[in-house]
């Protein structure tokens, strides 16, 4: 049953993304919202972090567990990554974010653990470098790969939780009152996105050259663009700016002495070429300025009764000491398929994963073997060649 949800997950993720490439994914967040359906994924993507924390070291840890195949762990895993591609191609949209009611709170914390991660990774240098993490000749036993394969994608997950978390941000003034507050005070977003601007976690040194994460792969940046700005970068300054300047976050964050000499420091980054490039930080120039000479007033306290998360919460509290058991119980009925069911789900996967359905998900288009030019015209005896004319 769950693999049959994980599938429509996953067929989901690829239809939101076709929709949004062609300008027509209005009719998939209709249907989100109209059946509720935010609140089920984000309910769902809590679940598969908890799993990856909680059960997943253990499964690693069982001597006794030598699985034919480590495909169905890897599925869970992957679940993760659909469903926060998911939200990240849909979040957009403000009728999303207000759909999501009162587990946008859950969705929040998620991001800040995730973007915690990722500040803490970037100030002790250990980025990932995608599959070049690990010596490749190394021969890895099947626990090692898969805890591979999650520290690889935990990266990229963070990365996705960063664009949903500014999306977020773009609905300061619909968002619940203890969504602002939580972002604001409980966890200080605004200087976990200082520290994101000034150590860069998808930018780093190799061998003397650049390299920047972009599209979901690492590229070396010739000369001329070490100045540009990334999609990320742009991702971590939109999201200050609608905490910083809307009046309402003023209003509510604390700009104590702590707070104030963090936000400072982007004094340093708001180059001309920046703001050349993102002209919305002329606004940020200003307040930081106004910021440096003067002492805010004290956030206005008011008495309010404050909405919390309950998911995370509530899957601890039920499962608490039950963890090996639980690990144990999915080794002997999840994760040691027989070869006949091995095959019924590969076969499922190559209806889902079709390759008309990764050739249109894929960023590049096909080019022509003989010139490079785009081609159109697939070779129809080996379907992998393809060419511009017959």
């Amino acid at each position: 049953r769950w693999l049959r949800q994980h599938e429509c997950v996953e067929k989901l993720n690829m239809h939101a993304i076709l929709s949004a490439s062609a300008g027509q994914e209005q009719l998939l967040t209709e249907l989100l919202v109209t059946y509720a359906k935010i609140p089920v994924l984000i309910g769902e993507l809590i679940s598969v972090e908890i799993w990856k924390h909680k059960i997943f070291p253990v499964l690693c840890r069982l001597e006794d567990f030598k699985p034919r195949s480590t495909f169905p762990i890897y599925v869970v895993l992957r679940h993760e990554a659909s469903i926060i591609n998911l939200l990240e191609t849909v979040f957009f949209y403000k009728e999303i974010c207000e759909s999501a009611e009162d587990s946008i709170l859950d969705l929040i914390d998620y991001c800040h653990r995730k973007l915690t991660l990722l500040a803490a990774r970037s100030t002790n240098r250990q980025t990932l470098l995608g599959n070049g993490a690990w010596n490749p000749e190394a021969v890895l036993v099947p626990p090692q790969e898969l805890q591979k394969q999650a520290e690889t994608m935990e990266f990229e997950i963070s990365l996705k939780a960063l664009s949903v978390l500014r999306f977020i941000t773009d609905q300061v003034e619909s968002l619940p009152l203890s969504a602002l507050t939580r972002m604001l005070n409980t966890h200080n977003l605004p200087c976990l996105l200082v520290e994101l601007v000034e150590h860069c976690p998808w930018s780093c040194r190799e061998a003397g050259k650049l390299k920047k994460f972009e599209n979901g792969a690492w590229h070396v940046v010739p000369p001329e663009d070490q100045v540009k700005m990334t999609k990320l970068d742009g991702q971590v300054w939109l999201a200050l700016l609608n905490l910083l300047l809307s009046p309402e976050c003023q209003r509510k964050y604390h700009f104590d002495g702590f707070n104030k000499s963090q936000l400072l420091k982007l004094r340093a980054f708001l180059t001309d070429v920046l703001v050349d490039q993102l002209p919305n930080l002329v606004e940020m120039q200003r307040f930081l300025s106004h910021l440096a000479v003067t002492e805010p007033a004290p956030p206005k306290k008011d008495l309010v009764l404050e909405q919390v998360p309950v998911i995370w919460d509530h899957i601890l509290k039920k499962n608490t000491g039950k963890w090996e058991a639980i690990a144990k119980h999915q080794v002997k009925r999840v994760f040691s398929p027989t070869e006949e069911e091995l095959k019924l789900q590969a076969r499922r996967w190559a209806q889902t994963y079709s390759l008309d359905m990764i050739e249109a998900l894929a960023p590049d288009k096909p080019r022509c073997r003989v010139c490079g030019a785009e081609a159109a015209k697939r070779c129809s005896r080996c379907r992998n060649e393809w060419y511009c004319t017959r």
